[in-house]
This record gives structure tokens, sequence and C-alpha cells, in this order.
């Protein structure tokens, strides 16, 4: 092996040069098939127009109440895509398990949210959850 800068670098002048053996040593045995042809034969029956990522049913579309509203902007609390799906998720878990005024916690934020109504109560950033007291609840998830 060859050494270029530190990096050993194997030695690939030993390969043939004659294009017989290199196409039969490329060739599929008898019954064996092509990957690529079963990937190919998989995705042509897919309507590749359509995008291949799987919807989840996560629930119903979340509402803010206005006291909430103001708290997540008071707090500068930003409800961006993954957080919102955090709380979709969540909401449909504590609708499984009965949860009727919850606390979900997420690495953001700590939201209080009515279950039956699909809405977020309140919500308290990160950095004041401490000594907070969190009432009239049932249950509490943790979404990290």
């Amino acid at each position: 092996m060859a050494k270029i800068n530190n990096f050993l670098i194997p030695n690939v002048n030993t390969l043939s040069n004659d294009k017989k053996s290199i196409d039969q040593g490329n060739a599929l045995k008898q019954g064996e098939k092509s990957e690529f042809k079963g990937l190919v034969d998989k995705f042509s029956q897919n309507d590749l127009r359509q995008p291949q990522v799987q919807n989840l049913d996560v629930g119903q579309q979340i509402n803010v109440s206005t006291h909430a509203a103001k708290r997540l902007q008071e707090r500068n609390i930003e409800l961006d895509g993954n957080e919102y799906m955090k709380l979709k998720e969540a909401i449909s878990k504590l609708r499984t398990k009965g949860g009727h005024d919850s606390l979900v916690i997420t690495q953001k934020a700590a939201y209080v949210v009515d279950v039956d109504r699909n809405t977020v109560v309140t919500a308290v950033d990160k950095n004041n959850m401490n000594e907070n007291v969190f009432t009239k609840i049932d249950s509490t998830i943790f979404m990290m």
C-alpha cells in the first residue's frame, strides 16, 4: 500500500483490464435479482408525484385562547411547527388516557391545555417555570 499525506491508499493496479472478465464479475448469477431493478419496480408501482411521507393523524387542529396568545407573545414563546406537532401528539395521547385539563411540558415551555376543546389555555416559558404552581390540572405529559 502506498502512503500519501498519512493516508493509506490501497493498491488498485491489480484490477484486470480485460473487459470480458469485468463483465463476468458484474453479471448476475442464475436466479439472482438485481437490487436496483427491484427498487425501480417498487417505485414505478407508486405514484411518484405524491409525497412518500405517511400522514399521521394526531388529532384535530389546536386552538390558542386569547389569554394564551398574550402569554406566548409576552414570554417570547414561538409556537413553531415542531412545538405545534408536539402539542397535537400530547393532546391525542392525553385524550386516550382520559385527560381533560392537562399540563404539557416541552423543552421550550409548559402549556396548560383543555383537551376536550383542543385549546391551549396558557403558556409559561422554560426560564419562568421555577416556583410556578399549576392548578386545576388532572394530568401531565412530558414531550421532550
